[in-house]
């Protein structure tokens, strides 16, 4: 599946890889961006966008990177060629109706999770998206209706729907991490009924053997208060990982190795500060008993 050839491979890893090599290259090579948007006449924004993967490259600018840089070597340089023309293939996120209405970075996490090996999350206040029901989407998303139009509501519930088919129903699901504080059972979010659902499908996703959810206590939540939403992502193609931050209207997808390794410290501590899955189950099933029995009376 991952054979350097650019055959089965997505599109966003090919330009991840792409991202990362001319990065190399162009620090190998000594040269600054300015430098290179200099040597080429372009705008340093185009050099910038390129090494964060923002953009594709077409053939002829990659060649003419790679002829600044002093890449010489045949078969390093046609993989690049492969992986600047698997970049290009689309997928369902570059359908127009997503790229109008999702934000940048949101468009590389669909493309990223579909193809890592492991994604860990952590998630202070909220079911995470990938994991929510239609349901707790809709109820969470409207109450941003003063910020966001209606069509961007609409296309972002359907691409956390989608998603969740996408990563966790493939043939090679990833192992899924998920991180709560305790706090997230007891937000009633759209009232009983709709939280009593949430938890129940949040309990079928835990019956999947690549699934692992734990609850942080109250007790040890200390932490939770100085963190903002973030996932982790890992790939077996190569040892990089990315981070993904989430905030109010705002997120990022994040490259810098010190930043990523932080945040896999951070998880680190709160996953073993965290109760056990079996445990984690047990109280999510507590609650989502309490909150159906109430949808009854």
């Amino acid at each position: 599946m991952r054979d350097g050839t650019g055959i089965g491979q997505s599109p966003a890893v090919a330009r991840r890889r792409l991202r990362l090599a001319l990065r190399r290259a162009r620090e190998s090579a000594g040269l600054t961006q300015s430098r290179v948007a200099e040597s080429l006449d372009w705008s340093v924004s185009k050099v910038n966008r390129i090494e964060k993967g923002d953009v594709t490259v077409s053939t002829t600018d990659l060649r003419a990177l790679l002829d600044l840089y002093g890449v010489t070597d045949s078969d390093r340089a046609d993989g690049l060629v492969r992986d600047a023309r698997t970049s290009r293939r689309r997928g369902w996120w570059d359908e127009p109706r997503y790229r109008d209405h999702l934000t940048p970075a949101m468009l590389q996490l669909l493309q990223l999770e579909s193809e890592a090996s492991a994604i860990r999350v952590f998630q202070p206040t909220l079911i995470p998206g990938i994991l929510q029901t239609r349901e707790y989407g809709e109820f969470v998303l409207n109450f941003w209706r003063s910020e966001l139009p209606e069509a961007d509501r609409t296309l972002r519930l359907e691409a956390r729907l989608r998603r969740r088919r996408q990563v966790l129903d493939r043939p090679d699901p990833p192992v899924f991490q998920l991180v709560l504080d305790e706090s997230v059972l007891w937000r009633t979010i759209g009232g009983p009924r709709v939280m009593a659902g949430q938890f129940a499908q949040l309990l079928r996703a835990m019956r999947r053997p690549n699934v692992r959810v734990r609850i942080v206590p109250f007790a040890d939540a200390a932490i939770m208060a100085m963190l903002a939403p973030f996932t982790l992502l890992d790939f077996d193609a190569d040892d990089t990982a990315l981070l993904y931050r989430e905030g109010i209207l705002v997120d990022e997808v994040v490259h810098a190795a010190h930043r990523v390794d932080r945040h896999r410290g951070y998880f680190a501590h709160i996953w073993r500060a965290a109760h056990d899955e079996a445990t984690s189950g047990r109280l999510i099933a507590e609650r989502s008993a309490v909150l159906t029995a109430m949808t009854r009376s």
